[in-house]
This record gives structure tokens, sequence and C-alpha cells, in this order.
């Protein structure tokens, strides 16, 4: 962005998933722009490690009191963006996720007497679709949406959803999505570790994912059992949550379980997306489908569910999406992918089409509008 660098703090959850991935990623792509990024969270963002120039972190101390038996922490996130934000003069507080982190923006500023920072939330999907939706956070979310300086979906499904549940006008919803960085999510990795997954005839399905039950693990498993019937095949999962007792029981009861491998959390995926030949994403629900835009990037073609956003990202030969749930369908549609006169142009397809998403074309959406919100 032309001009002064800008001050901005970010607050996400920091934790294993997209909205925490996106937040900290474009934290770490703003501050290589020249930008102070001020990271304001109760852990440190798991992709950021090590000392990175422009780059500050301020932990959300959450004080016990034998009075609370739940800790406020939305009260303390507020305390320390206001702290932040007097000590560093932050231009901006950029918050992922409506509920509590733009409820605590708001708060933030009125305890610096309407004199702090503008306030940009970006809305990833859960925020609107499920914890939105509670009465018990229905009106609250909708309140801090609509005190919001600026408000970013990061896809126009998102952002069809916020308006009707919210009431949000249109024109206050700016769509940015979410976006890779094509030079280290790229096939051509090195060193490839593809040998310790499978041997040279066989093909490696993939999936990541927090194994929460909308990302329908269990659909994986029996996606990929009837894809290795057909053809030799091994299946890295990665990632961790409450359903991988019940995924590693499919794979049992489906007779996969030796071609099956559990990696759990893994601190960086790009080199391991690289070694797979086919990616599963059969989610019950995708605001956006960050990981798939990954594997993509990664020329690896994705066989998914037709919902949401997903239909956004996968277009043309990229892949294939199908109805949630029809494991049979997904199944044929990832032979169909893995044939040897297919994958190429497939691969080469997802490549392409994850380019209309690199960092270099995004990131700058991101300051322009900022740009455009501080001009009021």
């Amino acid at each position: 962005m032309a001009g002064r660098k800008l001050k901005i703090g970010i607050t996400g959850y920091p934790v294993y998933g997209g909205s925490g991935v996106v937040a900290t990623e474009l934290g770490l792509e703003l501050a290589r722009r020249g930008h102070e990024i001020h990271f304001i969270t109760y852990a440190m963002p798991f992709r950021l490690s090590g000392f990175v120039e422009n780059v500050f972190y301020h932990e959300v101390e959450v004080p016990i009191y034998p009075l609370f038996d739940y800790p406020p922490y939305s009260l303390a996130l507020s305390v320390a963006m206001q702290n932040a934000s007097e000590r560093h003069d932050l231009d901006l507080l950029h918050v992922h996720y409506a509920v509590p982190h733009a409820t605590s923006a708001w708060l933030a500023k009125e305890l610096l007497e309407g004199q702090g920072p503008k306030v940009v939330t970006t809305l990833h999907g859960t925020d609107i679709t499920l914890v939105g939706r509670d009465p018990s956070y229905f009106t609250v979310t909708r309140f801090s949406i609509g005190k919001s300086d600026g408000i970013t979906a990061v896809s126009e499904y998102l952002k069809r959803e916020t308006i009707e549940r919210f009431q949000v006008p249109a024109e206050r919803i700016e769509v940015v999505p979410n976006f890779v960085d094509l030079k280290k999510y790229r096939r051509d990795l090195e060193p490839c570790h593809r040998s310790r997954f499978a041997t040279d005839d066989e093909k490696v399905v993939m999936h990541v994912s927090n194994f929460r039950s909308v990302k329908r693990v269990t659909d994986v498993v029996r996606i990929f059992a009837r894809i290795a019937r057909e053809r030799p095949a091994r299946l890295v999962c990665i990632g961790d949550g409450p359903e991988r007792g019940n995924t590693q029981q499919m794979a049992e009861e489906e007779g996969v379980a030796d071609r099956v491998v559990f990696l759990g959390k893994q601190d960086s995926v790009a080199e391991i997306l690289s070694c797979a030949d086919l990616f599963l994403l059969p989610s019950e629900s995708e605001a956006f489908g960050l990981v798939a835009l990954e594997a993509m990037a990664c020329g690896v073609p994705v066989v998914g569910s037709r919902v949401g956003g997903l239909p956004e990202v996968v277009t043309g030969a990229a892949g294939r999406l199908e109805t949630v749930g029809d494991v049979d369908a997904m199944a044929a549609a990832g032979l169909e992918l893995l044939e040897d006169g297919r994958w190429q142009e497939a691969s080469d397809a997802a490549r392409e089409r994850a380019r209309a998403f690199d960092a270099d074309v995004v990131v700058p959406h991101y300051e322009a509008y900022y740009k455009r919100i501080l001009k009021g």
C-alpha cells in the first residue's frame, strides 16, 4: 500500500484451523510488506515461530478467581486490545470471528472513549452459520458485526449467509477470499517425503482437518476404501480432533486400516501436501475451504462436497464436487481423476486455479480495504 505503513493489531483463534491459519499468515504477509503487526491472543499462533521482523506478540492473560466458574476471557482480551492500542498507537484492530473478538474490540474502543483504532471484522463461517445462530449469541453477534468499522467475508456464500441471517446491508460486507503462498505451496518441494507414505505404484490420497463431525472424516475413509479396491493407494490423514477415534474405527470396518496413516497435527503441511495425488474434503459445510486451496496450489486435484464456498474455489478441471454424503460418487470422481490420462490435466488445472488466490493477489486487497476504512 502506498504511503505510510500501518500498525495493525490482529486477533484470531491461535489454533489448528482455517481462521487461525488465515489470521496468522495475513499478519506475516503484512509484516513482510513493512506494516507493524501486533498479534493479541491467548496463546502464540501455531504458525508463528521464531523471530519475524515487524511482528509483536501480546499474550492475553486471564486472571483466575474463585468467584468465576468461567474466567472472563473476552474482558481480558478487551483490556489487552486497549493496552496494545494505547502503547503502540495502533491504526487498526483486525479481528477474525465475530464473537468474542469483534465484541472485545468494540469494548476496547469504548474503554478508549472512541479514540481507539478502527475495527475490521473478518467472518470465517461458523461464527455466522453455527455460533451466531444460537439464541444465546445471536443478538451480541449482530451487534458486534454492526459496530465494526469494516466487515469482510471469505466467500460470496458467507456474505449471502450474513446478509440473510443478520440483516447486514450488502454494501457493508467486502468479500476478500482466503489466500495461499504459491512460493511455499507447490509440487516441486524438496525433500520429497512420498516414499515414506507409499510405494512407487501406489497413489497417495490425503485429508487435512480438525476432525470435527462437520468434516465427515469417516466419509473420507469410506471414499478411500472404494478407491483402494480399484487401485493401489494409501490414505494420509493430517490433524486431530473428536472424530479421530471414529475415523480409525471406520478404517478397521472398511478393511483398510493397514493402508491409512494418521499423522496428527503438523505445523507445516505444505511439504506433505506436495506428495499427494488426490485430496478429499467431503465436508457437510465449508465457508471457503482453505485446505482445498492449499492442496490445489500443490497441484493436487480435489474431490469434495458441493457446499458453501467450495464451488467458488474448486472449479473446472481442478476437481470434482458431489452431493454431501454421496461417497460412491466421490469415489468414482476420485478414480477418474487418478487415471493416468486425466491426472496431469487436473493437477495443472488445480495449480492454475490457485493462482487466483495467491497471497500477492489477495493481501493487497486487504491493504486497499484498510485504507478505505481509515479514510472513513
